[in-house]
């Protein structure tokens, strides 16, 4: 997506009806990277939260898809690693660990429950052998490896509600003293 400024985004948003991750994403980026938004840009942020909040605009969740491979990997980091826990003095991180392996697999992408059952299936059967093996070579890595960034920062979770909240939360930081009048 090229740069595009928040009102066009929001136009953009209003005239299609959706609001995509990524244009959520470039709103986000202007706001943290702005000292000030001008009045246009509150009043296009305040009527993309109406939009949000009346359903003329709706955030397009960050999956409508998923990945079987993602919780076939975790399945078998979580189980490894509580072993580990269980009989050492190490602490793992299960998200370095299924990274390191999901880098190094296929994914399974599915669209419907039916399609994630035979992804499952398949990766049993056909897959089990190297998914095991991706996931104790990520942890070997892991118990290998110096602690090069202690300050590292993990991905946050979103949901679809916290789109809501961010662009309320925007519009509390950037605007707190801005109210759109009423035009009647």
């Amino acid at each position: 997506m090229s740069v595009m400024s928040i009102e066009k985004i929001v136009e953009q948003a209003l005239q299609d009806g959706y609001l995509t991750p990524a244009m959520e994403a470039e709103v986000g980026r202007i706001c943290d990277n702005a000292s000030d938004l001008s009045i246009e840009e509150y009043m296009a942020l305040d009527r993309l939260m109406g939009a949000l909040l009346t359903g003329e605009v709706v955030a397009v969740p960050r999956k409508q898809f998923i990945n079987v491979m993602e919780e076939l990997v975790l399945t078998e980091a979580i189980a490894r690693i509580a072993e580990i826990e269980a009989t050492s003095e190490s602490s793992l991180d299960v998200g370095d660990i299924a990274a390191y392996a999901l880098n190094r697999l296929l994914p399974l992408y599915a669209t419907t429950e039916e399609g994630a059952n035979y992804q499952r299936q398949r990766a049993k059967t056909e897959l089990q052998e190297l998914i095991s093996q991706q996931v104790g070579e990520a942890i070997d890595r892991y118990l290998d490896r110096p602690n090069f960034f202690p300050e590292r920062q993990a991905l946050g979770k979103s949901t679809g509600n916290e789109v809501l909240r961010q662009v309320s939360t925007l519009l509390q930081v950037y605007a707190p003293n801005f109210e759109q009048k009423s035009e009647f």
